[in-house]
């Protein structure tokens, strides 16, 4: 039902493709017989809808990409798309952006100074800024300066995205494209949903459709006007004769941010103990089993006949011989093993069709299952080898 989140996830969008039709070279690096091309270098200032969806258009493409927001919780949601976040050395608690709708808060004089000294570090290498930095009931804070811009490289690319509002960039000029005297080019456009009408309509249509179905609950057409409602709440602006606008802040925060948590550094005594209490914990349980397991044995060792305590004796080494074998191999040779546990497989086919033949159904009966078990893991084991092996055939 975010109308204003689906129309800035299309301008992030449509603002990394304008970029790419004004900026004269390949996104994607490439090296070829007729020269080399770097990757472009990318920066998203800003990490909200819009900003978000300007760093996955803009890492598809294969540009080298780089976003900074003042919210650092936002940092692994940029890492995640494949994007390098940029840190400042400054230590500041920054306010929880969901106290504003989601929004950025107001950074400190001495934040916005570490800021602005990051990005002039960093400028000259950008080729294309992305700026999508809004402050609520605010004239959008300069981020980019004139200084920036001048020592960028000629035929660079400056999108901005709060051009409405006044511009990350004072040299902004609305719904303008311009080109300043060392060759950059800053666009200033504010309809970049209406550059892609048909999917602006299909997206806004959505969120028409789902607040119609939030305003009646019932699915009969009749109106529930529920007060309580953060989204009802928030789109009404009069209600039974009063003014109801501005809304309240809505009660659930948009981001989440997570405390950060200090890594308790234990001493190399507390590390030590540690170690010895687990070994013997570890020590203890071993014993236990030896202990039961050398009672069981002899508990059955007294009943059972001769014979079968040699078949026994014999399994139980197979078992044991088996478990460290096998399970002690790691993850990525599990393939190459199948071939060994496709012999093993196959001689217990062999000893269980010798014994399906018995008097004895007890004896047919588990022989039978060895059977079943044995051909499907055969059967198993070679069809994920031939998976493997189709690998690295030529089409």
């Amino acid at each position: 039902m975010d109308a204003l989140s689906s129309m800035a996830n299309i301008a992030g969008y449509r603002a990394v493709i304008e970029a790419g039709s004004n900026f004269g070279r390949f996104f994607t690096g490439q090296v070829t017989a007729a020269g080399k091309v770097p990757p472009a270098k990318v920066l998203v200032v800003g990490a909200g809808v819009a900003g978000l969806a300007a760093i996955g258009t803009s890492t598809s493409l294969g540009a080298i990409t780089y976003s900074f927001d003042v919210r650092p919780e936002v940092a692994e949601q940029v890492e995640s798309m494949g994007a390098e976040f940029v840190f400042l050395d400054f230590d500041e608690d920054q306010a929880d952006g969901a106290a504003t709708g989601g929004y950025a808060p107001v950074s400190s004089p001495e934040f916005a100074a570490a800021q602005l000294a990051k990005f002039r570090e960093i400028a000259p290498d950008i080729d294309i800024v992305i700026t999508t930095a809004l402050i609520p009931n605010r004239e959008a804070p300069e981020l980019w300066t004139p200084d920036m811009v001048a020592s960028m490289k000629p035929g660079s690319v400056i999108i901005d995205l709060a051009a409405e509002k006044g511009g990350n960039c004072k040299l902004t000029q609305m719904d303008e494209r311009i080109v300043t005297a060392n060759g950059v080019i800053i666009i200033g456009y504010t309809d970049f949903p209406s550059r892609m009408a048909a999917q602006a309509s299909t997206l806004y249509a959505n969120n028409i459709r789902h607040m119609v179905a939030d305003l009646t609950p019932e699915k009969d057409g009749t109106i529930v006007h529920d007060m309580e409602d953060d989204v009802i709440r928030g789109a009404t602006i009069t209600h039974k004769g009063q003014i109801t606008f501005p809304p309240p802040p809505p009660k659930i925060q948009a981001i989440a941010s997570k405390p950060q948590q200090s890594a308790v550094v234990k001493s190399t005594e507390e590390l030590k103990a540690e170690e010895e209490a687990s070994f013997r914990k570890a020590t203890r349980q071993q014993y236990s089993l030896l202990i039961v397991g050398g009672a069981l044995i002899l508990l059955l060792g007294a009943y059972a006949p001769a014979s079968f305590m040699q078949h026994f004796i014999v399994f139980a080494l197979a078992c044991f011989i088996g478990f460290q074998v096998i399970w002690g191999v790691a993850h990525a040779l599990h393939t190459p093993l199948m071939a060994v546990t496709n012999a093993i497989s196959g001689i217990v086919v062999v000893g269980a069709l010798l014994q399906i033949g018995s008097g004895s159904f007890i004896v047919w009966f588990l022989a039978g299952v060895s059977v079943l078990i044995a051909t499907i893991n055969i059967v198993g084991g070679f069809m994920v080898t031939r998976r493997m092996l189709a690998m690295f055939q030529k089409s």
